[in-house]
């Protein structure tokens, strides 16, 4: 398969942003089909195995500790539990489990031992592990490598120039950096960013154009909605339209054509309509289950209903890792 293109800039991801909204999904949904089996979704589940507390002060984060929200703190999950969870997520028809720790980096104590447990066990059931765990050093990352950890999900949210609106307790080189430290050990990337945060088209551009210079471009890129939570700067926020997500997901496929574009946080406000739409733009990954860390979801069974009416097939796990292996051999 031919090598994906690189050399973007954004005058030419904008240009391809702004396309009439059928046309443009229309080509994205020709590249889809060139990269991707064009029916196959990847269900994911994402556990929050540790929540609230966290120093950090993203302005839509319901888990930040100096905001006043309804996200209780609970301390970092036992093992056992993360397992049932998984077992439960597996049944439901997942492939990848992705849990998610409310820590602004990743220390070398008993709980990140805890947490190398989780990825090993959850490995050993034959599904995909990806983790977001905050900012994580090279050595950790590879400790999680040797774990059997499959993805690390480390979002870069909006543009580096709006960056600092959003986050001001770490800034756009930090997010980089644990990027490649994960890249380094071996790991896939996972990363994507949030749209409907006040932003422009240009940031939502911007975006997706230091994404396209990763080397290699991220494996997997989830586009959120943003789901204005109350107590948060951002509760009063107005929320982004259908629209505006089929477009961001129609230039994120055109733009990183070989990456899962993952239908993330947002899912429970669109229709099924929307739904699909999103997956003709070339959406081909969702998380399943009611939360998404602290955000309701849509539960298995609805979603078995939707792929079921629009014909859709769950990818099976390592799909991915597979085919590299087959084409280096």
């Amino acid at each position: 398969m031919e090598e994906a293109r690189t050399n973007w800039n954004k005058e030419d991801i904008l240009e391809v942003y702004n396309t009439p909204l059928l046309e443009l999904v229309y080509k994205a949904q020709q590249i889809h089909r060139k990269y991707h089996t064009p029916n196959e979704v990847q269900v994911s589940s994402l556990i929050s195995i540790k929540t609230g507390g966290c120093p950090e002060d993203c302005a839509y984060c319901p888990q930040a500790a100096r905001y006043h929200t309804d996200i209780d703190v609970h301390k970092l999950m036992e093992v056992k539990e993360v397992k049932e969870a998984a077992e439960k997520a597996k049944a439901g028809g997942s492939s990848r489990l992705c849990m998610g720790a409310a820590w602004r980096e990743v220390r070398d104590n008993r709980d990140f031992d805890k947490v190398l447990e989780m990825v090993r066990e959850v490995n050993g059931m034959g599904m995909e592990v990806c983790c977001t765990l905050g900012m994580l050093t090279e050595e950790q990352a590879k400790k999680l490598a040797d774990a059997g950890l499959y993805a690390y999900n480390h979002n870069l949210d909006t543009s580096e120039e709006y960056y600092g609106e959003i986050i001001s307790t770490r800034n756009y080189d930090d997010r980089l950096n644990t990027i490649n430290h994960a890249r380094k050990a071996g790991v896939t990337v996972c990363s994507g960013g949030i749209i409907g945060m006040g932003e422009s088209a240009e940031d939502r551009i911007g975006m997706l154009y230091t994404l396209s210079l990763l080397n290699p471009q991220p494996e997997s890129v989830p586009i959120n909605a943003l789901v204005p939570v109350e107590g948060t700067p951002l509760e009063d926020q107005q929320t982004a339209s259908i629209w505006e997500m089929v477009r961001m997901i129609a230039t994120a496929r055109i733009v990183l054509p070989k990456s899962m574009v993952r239908l993330s946080a947002g899912r429970l406000q669109m229709s099924m309509e929307g739904q699909a739409l999103c997956f003709m733009a070339g959406a081909n990954s969702i998380f399943a289950g009611d939360r998404l860390l602290t955000t309701p979801n849509p539960e298995f069974n609805e979603d078995m209903e939707m792929f079921k009416i629009l014909g859709l097939t769950p990818q099976e796990a390592f799909k991915h890792k597979k085919q590299i292996e087959v084409v280096e051999e």
